[in-house]
Parts: structure tokens; sequence; C-alpha cells
């Protein structure tokens, strides 16, 4: 796979494939991917860029010049998929059109992520995840109702569109296993975004109601929000009546059970506000979380205590479930710990094989090995500036 994505989304993506045996070749121009340059550093280097590179190879490539993109379409003719992440029109503008490609590897799987895909009016704009959440509606109900739209904290236009990418290349693998087929891939951050939004869509498209910010609450369960405790905040959720009054008999409220306010979640739904959460937090509020987490959690209750970034990184959960994967990084000089894979392959690794590979790393190994190109040929690349 030759990926010339840079900053999340696409690195995103084909880090899932990368983690899981694919083949990755990133491919880099002179100055190098953007997000080199992003924090968190390290003795000068970027442990973001080392977090979503890991077990890839990487080369250079100026596709400013013609021997650019020779070296680029002799790559093509040797590979199975392709990813790019540029603006609109940009890939094309080189001279790398879906049409051209299949004309080089009439089997290549060709996939994009953009802001706002391939067609349509806005097509054209420049786009980050701050735009898609806006656009998408997701920043409408982030938040509580008496301040301003809130962007959710994390990029998760970028996580979902390059994990929705990451899906559609298996999907099109799967297909061109079958019909020998390659397949051009469209997947734009704003889609994504839309496409996650859960019931708030269809409560305006079925119901026609225009949903607002709500803080910590769900719209279609109760209760389902954050509480205080003496020493902290948690979360619960009581999806189900059996939850409901389970939740009821421990805090001694079963009258609670039956009381026609409350009766259903819908009922529940409709009448949380103020009251029946005021009841909750004021029983709450004399106990701990660890005796909170007893009773609740205890009574098979969905139930979580609000962590910090450090608390969650020390979870002894994911620690078990090798969430934080140790790589000696070169550039970095150290073992540092990043974020592992969710996706766990039982009887398989489930740890980073390489480091994110520097500026340029592979270029001579790759150029000979995929692309057939001589070692003369590759000295006169390196004295002309092409890689």
């Amino acid at each position: 796979m030759l990926d010339l994505t840079q900053a999340y989304s696409g690195p995103f993506c084909t880090m899932h494939l990368a983690d899981h045996g694919a083949e990755v070749i990133k491919v880099e121009s002179l100055s190098g991917d953007q997000c080199r340059t992003w924090g968190p550093l390290k003795n000068g280097h970027s442990a973001y860029y080392a977090y979503i590179n890991r077990n890839k190879r990487g080369i250079r490539l100026d596709l400013k010049t013609e021997r650019g993109k020779e070296a680029l379409r002799r790559l093509i003719a040797n590979v199975d998929v392709v990813c790019e992440n540029f603006r609109v029109g940009t890939f094309e503008k080189l001279g790398f059109s879906y049409e051209k490609l299949k004309e080089i590897n009439p089997r290549i799987i060709y996939g994009s992520i953009s802001g706002f895909g391939l067609d349509g009016p806005l097509a054209h704009r420049p786009c980050y995840d701050i735009v898609a959440q806006a656009m998408s509606g997701l920043m409408s109900v982030t938040g509580y109702p008496d301040q301003d739209c809130v962007k959710a904290g994390p990029s998760f236009g970028d996580n979902y569109s390059g994990t929705y990418l990451a899906l559609g290349i298996c999907m099109a693998l799967y297909q061109r296993e079958r019909t020998g087929e390659g397949q051009r891939l469209d997947v734009a951050m704003l889609d994504t975004l839309f496409s996650v939004m859960e019931n708030f869509i269809i409560s305006y498209t079925v119901a026609g109601l225009v949903p607002g910010r709500m803080g910590n609450i769900d719209p279609g369960i109760a209760p389902f929000d954050s509480f205080h405790a003496k020493d902290g905040a948690f979360v619960m959720g009581c999806g189900t009546d059996r939850f409901w009054a389970d939740f009821c008999r421990i805090i001694g409220r079963e009258d609670l059970i039956d009381q026609p306010a409350y009766r259903t979640n819908v009922d529940r739904c409709r009448n949380y506000l103020p009251e029946l959460k005021r009841v909750i937090e004021d029983w709450s509020s004399q106990y701990t979380l660890d005796q909170l987490e007893e009773m609740i959690a205890g009574a098979g209750i969905p139930f979580g205590r609000i962590l910090d970034v450090r608390q969650a990184s020390e979870l002894e959960q994911l620690r078990v479930r090798k969430m934080l994967w140790e790589v000696y990084d070169p550039a970095i000089g150290e073992v540092i710990r990043i974020p592992g894979s969710p996706i766990k392959m039982h009887g398989r690794g489930d740890e980073a094989r390489s480091a994110a590979p520097s500026l340029g790393q592979d270029n001579r190994t790759v150029l000979r090995e995929i692309a057939g190109y001589t070692d003369e040929e590759i000295d006169a690349m390196e004295a002309e500036h092409v890689i």
C-alpha cells in the first residue's frame, strides 16, 4: 500500500492496516508530513507523528518533478492500494486521476479522504475536523444549554474518517478477490460525522425535533448522566427498566419504580430534570466513589468514574488490554508509550513491530525492491534531489 496521506485522518487509516500486517509505504514530500512538527515534541521530534505512523516504511519523493512522478507510477504498478488526503483535485493535477491509476494498475484500489467529498458544491473547500464538527451538527449538541457550542475533545472527524476508509479498503480488497476489479473509495469528514450522530438526526427527520445541547444527558435514556460523589464525579446509565428498578432499590426509593412520572424510560426522559436528577445527586453526594462503585457496578448497572488522561493511561483494565504499546523511537532516542490497537486478533501479536520511519528512511530499499530501480538510478535521483 502506498500512503500519500499526511496530518491525521489518512495516517490514522493506514495505521490500522499497518498494525495488522499490511505493508504500508509512507510517501512524503521532501519537507515531510506536516504532523512531524506537531506536539508533543520530545528531543525535537514529534510523538504525534511517532504514534500514527508506527509499523510503516517511509520514502520521500518530489512529485513536482517528472522523475518523481515516474517513480510514483512505477510504485503504483506494483501495489494493491493507494491512499491520499490531498485537497480535492490536487492529485489529479499531478497527473494521477483514478483513470490514470487504472491504466497503470487495473486492479488498483484508490482511497481518498477529504473534508466534503469528491462532488457537491463544497467539494473543493479545505477542511479541518473542527469545521466538519461544526457543519455536521455535532457541535450544536455538544456542551450545556446555557453555554456556547463546543468542539468534542478529540478530532472525531479524522478518527472516524480514517477508520471508515480502512474498512472500505478491506471491503474493496474482498470484492476484488471475487471480481478482479479495483475500486475508487471516497470518504468525506462531513459525511462521516453526520453518519455518527446517532438519534439526533432522526429526531429531526422522523420526529420533527431539532435537538440542542443537554450536557451529559442522553436524549433517549434516563437516568443517563454524570453525577457528583463526595470525592469526585462519575457517570451511570439505566438503559432498561430492570436497571432502573435495581437502582431505586439501591438508593432506598422503591416508591419511584412505579411512580407514573418515572414508570417507563419515556416517562423518565420527559421528567428527568430537575427533580429526578436532584434525587439522585442528593443520594450520591453522601458517598465516596469507592462506595458508589461497589453499590452501583456491584448491582450490574453501568458505572464509570470520570478519569483524567493520567488516570486513564494508568488504568489496570487498559494495561491488561495492552492499549499502551512501548516502542523504541530512534528519532526521539528513547522508548515511548503510544496508544495501541483496539482491534485484538487472538493468537496474533499485539505490539508495535517498528517505529515510525525517519524522513526518507527506506528510499533505497523501496525503490529497488518494489519499483525496480538500480542503485545507479537511485544515486542519480538523490543527486537531483528527487528523493
